[in-house]
C-alpha cells in the first residue's frame, strides 16, 4: 500500500525564515502518529504543511491521489470564541460537508446522512439539539470529531485536542481516537505535549525542534536519547 504522505528533506516556514528545516519522514495508511516537540519547535507549521497550507521552501511533500480526493480532516486548537459559537450540535456537525457542497445552497440528503452517521459513531446523536456552548469540553470535542469525519474518511489531523479537557474526559477521547484508528482504520496525526499517555496509544513518534530529532516507532522513543531528554529521564 502507498504512503499516504511522504516529505523529503522538507523545509516549511515564513518570511525567509524556516521553522521547519530538513524534514524527511512517512505517513502510512493505519498510523497513528504523534507529533511531540517544544513550544516554537515547527510543530504547527508542519501541520499546516501537511494539510497544504503551506508549501514547502525547499524539499517536496507528496501526498497520495487518493487523500487529495478525499482530502483531510482537521481539529484545530479551539479558542475562547470557538468555544462560545452559538449554533447547535447538528449544524456544527453538518458544516463539516461544506467542502463536498461546492455552490449549492443546501445542504443534500447525502450529506444530512452523513452527519447523522457522524454523530451516531461519535455517541453524540440525544446531543443534536443542544447548543453547542453550553456543552461540555469533552462533548465539544466529540462534536469536533464528528464534523471532521464529515470532511474525510481516510485521515484526522487532531492540534492538541485535550487542552482545557478533565482528566476522564482525556481518557475518554484517547479511547475514541485509538478506536477510529484500530477499528475503522482512520489515520492519525495528533500534535501533543501528553507524551507519558500518547506512548501507549500512538505507533510513530516525530520529535522535531526545528530539526528532526526521533522519528520511528514509539516503542523506540523511550530509549532514544531525544526520548530520555523530554521525559525527564
Amino acid at each position: 500500500m502507498k504512503p499516504f504522505i511522504v516529505c523529503e528533506h522538507v523545509d516549511l516556514g515564513y518570511e525567509n525564515q524556516d521553522a521547519v528545516i530538513d524534514l524527511s519522514l512517512t505517513i502510512d495508511p493505519g498510523d497513528y502518529l504523534c507529533i511531540v516537540g517544544a513550544n516554537g519547535s515547527g510543530k504547527s507549521t508542519l501541520i499546516k504543511g501537511l494539510l497544504g497550507l503551506l508549501a514547502p521552501t525547499a524539499g517536496t511533500l507528496t501526498v497520495a491521489e487518493e487523500l487529495r480526493r478525499g482530502g483531510i480532516g482537521y481539529l484545530p486548537q479551539q479558542t475562547a470564541a470557538q468555544r462560545d459559537f452559538p449554533a447547535t450540535v447538528r449544524e456544527v456537525v453538518l458544516s463539516g460537508t461544506l467542502s463536498r457542497r461546492g455552490n449549492r445552497p443546501f445542504y443534500s440528503q447525502s450529506e444530512k446522512r452523513l452527519a447523522k452517521q457522524s454523530m451516531e459513531r461519535l455517541g453524540i446523536t440525544e446531543l443534536e439539539g443542544c447548543c453547542y456552548r453550553e456543552l461540555s469540553g469533552g462533548q465539544q470535542q466529540r462534536v469536533l470529531i464528528a464534523r471532521a469525519l464529515c470532511a474525510t474518511e481516510q485521515m484526522l489531523i487532531l492540534d492538541e485536542p485535550i487542552t482545557g479537557l478533565d482528566p476522564s474526559a482525556i481518557q475518554e477521547l484517547y479511547r475514541l481516537i485509538r478506536d477510529l484508528n484500530r477499528e475503522d482504520h482512520i489515520t492519525i496525526v495528533m500534535v501533543s505535549h501528553d507524551i507519558r499517555s500518547i506512548l501507549s496509544q500512538a505507533n510513530k513518534i516525530l520529535h522535531i525542534q526545528q530539526r528532526m530529532l526521533f522519528f520511528g516507532a514509539a516503542a523506540d522513543y523511550e530509549k532514544s536519547a531525544a526520548g530520555k531528554a523530554f521525559l525527564g529521564e
